[in-house]
Order: structure tokens, then C-alpha cells, then sequence
């Protein structure tokens, strides 16, 4: 059985980006994957679609969407230096992507929300456990916001293939539980982000927990809707197949 403590952690956690890289998928093939998670039986985990501002227009307008570029939509995600360009009226949140912690007390001045680029195709796209707690740390003391995009797969700290290409390179990933069990106990976040056994986390009806440090799962559901808010994956199955393989689905 789902232990709420995981259900609070995994609710609506999942942005899909199936038109990104290393997935890269058709328009067509990934709106015809997102119709049918939400749908099934994990839509519960399910977020948005991920879209860039050009092709919007070939997504079903039923769709949640998560708009890359300066758009007419409820959700924008926006690189740092599109911050200063006019946004409409009818975009509620906005995601900053920040290259440098200096720029999340920006983000925080203009009432916006951080992004946090956690991986990608290449190694020097995977930014270090030190810059993750940092960014999460100084979030927590700003009040500010997150959502974390690219390279969150699998939910644990791993080495794994950076792309699905037969005999790709292989790098060190962050693993999502351990990002957003790192913005739940900030104080322990350098840890957490470095944990590679599974083990080490715990799930249960009252809270969950690392190494024996825990969160309530009332206040773990609270991180999760005001704080730690997503991430954005080329795959929705891969993570969900991480999870059941743990017994945490």
C-alpha cells in the first residue's frame, strides 16, 4: 500500500517534457503519451506539459501546460535574461531559470519563481551536489519557489547511460527524491543530495524520512505545494518504473 508520506512526495511531481532531449519524441507521440498517463493509473503523479512558446498551438487546449518562452499561458518558464521582456496578463507563475544564486534574489524581488537545471545529455550539464543544496538553501531563506528541469529520471543518486542511444556515455545523476527530500530538510540538503542507497529513505503513513531525520508528511505535502513544486522529465514511465521497482509505488 502507498504510504502517504510518498504520496505527498510524488502528487502531481512530474512536469512531461517527452518533446526534449535525450526522449526528443514527435509532437504527436507525446501528446499521444500524455493523454494517456492522465488517464491511467499514475495521473495523480502527472504535472504538465511542457511545450515551447512556438509550438503551443499543437497542443490540445485541455492540456495543463508549462510554456517555454513569453507566451499567453497560466504557466511560463523563462531563461533569466527573458525576465526584463513583457509578459501578458494571463501568466500567473513564472520559472526563472538562474544561472547564478545572485540571480534568485532578483527572481524573489519580481514576485517570480526559480528554475534549477539539474542535468542533461552531457556531463557538464549535471551541476554538482554543492550547487544543488545552494540553490535549495537559498530558495528556503528567500522564500522562494522551485522547479527543477533535465536529468531527474531515476529517484536515487546513480550512474546511468546520459542518453538512450546503445552505448552512450555514462555520468552521475541526481537522483529526484533526493533533490526533493533535500529541499524538505534544506539543513541536511548536501547529504541527502549525495545519497546513493535507496535504504537511507523511508516512507510511511506519518512521514518520511533520511537516515533517521524526518518531516511530517502534513508538512512534506506543504514543501511540495508551496516550495519544491516540480520537475520536468522526457519520461514519465522510466521514474515510475524506478519507483515500483523500490516498493515505493
Amino acid at each position: 500500500m502507498l504510504a502517504k508520506s510518498a504520496e505527498a512526495l510524488f502528487t502531481g511531481l512530474i512536469d512531461y517534457a517527452g518533446l526534449f532531449p535525450p526522449a526528443a519524441l514527435s509532437m504527436t507521440d507525446a501528446v499521444r503519451n500524455f493523454d494517456a498517463y492522465r488517464r491511467g493509473d499514475y495521473a495523480w503523479m502527472l504535472g504538465r506539459f511542457v511545450v515551447p512558446a512556438a509550438k503551443m498551438h499543437e497542443v490540445p487546449g485541455d492540456f495543463p501546460k508549462s510554456v517555454l518562452g513569453v507566451a499567453e499561458n497560466d504557466v511560463l518558464e523563462l531563461k533569466y535574461e527573458e525576465c526584463g521582456q513583457p509578459r501578458p496578463n494571463i501568466a500567473t507563475t513564472v520559472y526563472v531559470e538562474v544561472s547564478g544564486l545572485a540571480q534568485l534574489d532578483d527572481v524573489a524581488r519580481q514576485g517570480l519563481r526559480a528554475k534549477l537545471r539539474t542535468g542533461g545529455v552531457t556531463h557538464d550539464a549535471f551541476p554538482d551536489a554543492e550547487r544543488v543544496a545552494s540553490f535549495i538553501e537559498r530558495c528556503a531563506e528567500l522564500g522562494l519557489a522551485f522547479k527543477a528541469t533535465a536529468g531527474l529520471h531515476h529517484p536515487i543518486r546513480c550512474v546511468k547511460p546520459l542518453t538512450y542511444e546503445p552505448g552512450a556515455p555514462t555520468g552521475t545523476m541526481h537522483g529526484f527524491v533526493n533533490v526533493f527530500m533535500a529541499a524538505a530538510l534544506p539543513q541536511h540538503s548536501r547529504e541527502i543530495l549525495m545519497e546513493s542507497d535507496a535504504r537511507a529513505f523511508e516512507f510511511s503513513d506519518d512521514s518520511a524520512s533520511w537516515r533517521g531525520h524526518s518531516i511530517a508528511t502534513a508538512d512534506l505535502a506543504r514543501v511540495r505545494n508551496e516550495f519544491a513544486i516540480s520537475f520536468g522529465s522526457c519520461s514519465f514511465e522510466e521514474p515510475l518504473n524506478d519507483l515500483k521497482e523500490l516498493g515505493w509505488l
